[in-house]
């Protein structure tokens, strides 16, 4: 299948679109640039991105889909450490469900993220049920009670039984779910990229998202019951997975943290 174009009256042959591809699909040749022979593209969207002159289309990342960098600001240095460093695991929840719309924004944007060799693969589950998560909360504390891991959250275990505090999603009103399928090797590392995203776009929104660890560790064990809890789709499995909700507290500074461990190889 063709997959590139070439505008041959906007091309400059500058070569930047074969520089740029990491799998080194394109070649020039005389009216442009053209693809190699028995190449594999990854849909990276390098080659159509990085042109000048808008001359290069790829049907894998069509251009009438790029956005012109051109039409927005860019963060300048102090901006964007304020922006990285604010960002803060939420564990206190209002009691008030986040708005669907809200929730496909959110994971809209997680889906951006980079992934192994734009290896992607990830679905979500977005659980709007209280209800739903409130048993996935008791299904997680038994697990862990009769897990030799117990020792390490025996406060969570505890504040549950006798208090009737959810240390497992802190009272979040929803809970975000990545899933991919059980042979796709990159699937946690794509994950954790992906949630990283969702993460660091959630303040703008006005939410708060905090790592679900304890529900990770207890979907990650052979037959979880969390797959049938959260009808995960038979050869999938549970990736990862993050709290979402607006934040009860506001912070007002920035917390440094441990300093600076770096060797420089010269």
């Amino acid at each position: 299948m063709k997959l590139i174009t070439v505008n041959e009256e906007k091309c400059i042959k500058c070569e930047l679109c074969i520089k740029e591809c990491p799998v080194d699909v394109l070649k020039m040749g005389k009216k442009g640039p053209e693809e190699i022979a028995n190449t594999t593209c990854i849909a990276c969207g390098h080659c159509v991105a990085i042109c000048p002159n808008a001359a290069i289309d790829n049907k894998k990342t069509p251009l009438i889909q790029q956005v012109d960098t051109k039409d927005f600001p860019k963060l300048n240095a102090q901006q964007a450490e304020h922006f990285l460093r604010s960002r803060r695991s939420i564990r206190n929840y209002k009691d008030e469900s986040v708005s669907r719309e809200k929730l496909t924004k959110l994971i809209d944007i997680a889906r951006l993220a980079p992934t192994a060799g734009n290896s992607q693969g990830i679905s979500f589950v977005v659980v709007e049920n209280k209800q739903l998560i409130e048993k996935a909360t008791e299904s997680s504390i038994q697990m862990i009670e009769n897990s030799p891991l117990r020792y390490l959250v025996e406060e969570a275990i505890r504040s549950y039984r006798e208090d009737g505090v959810d240390s497992i999603f802190r009272g979040a009103p929803n809970l975000i779910i990545t899933i991919a399928d059980k042979d796709l090797r990159s699937a946690r590392d794509n994950s954790v990229s992906y949630l990283t995203y969702l993460e660091l776009y959630a303040p703008s929104l006005g939410l708060g998202s905090c790592w679900a660890g304890i529900f990770e560790y207890c979907a990650s064990i052979e037959n979880s019951p969390m797959l049938k809890l959260f009808n995960i789709p038979e050869g999938k499995k549970i990736t990862a997975a993050v709290m979402v909700g607006y934040p009860k507290y506001s912070y007002k500074r920035l917390v440094d943290r441990n300093p600076l461990d770096v060797t420089f190889l010269s």
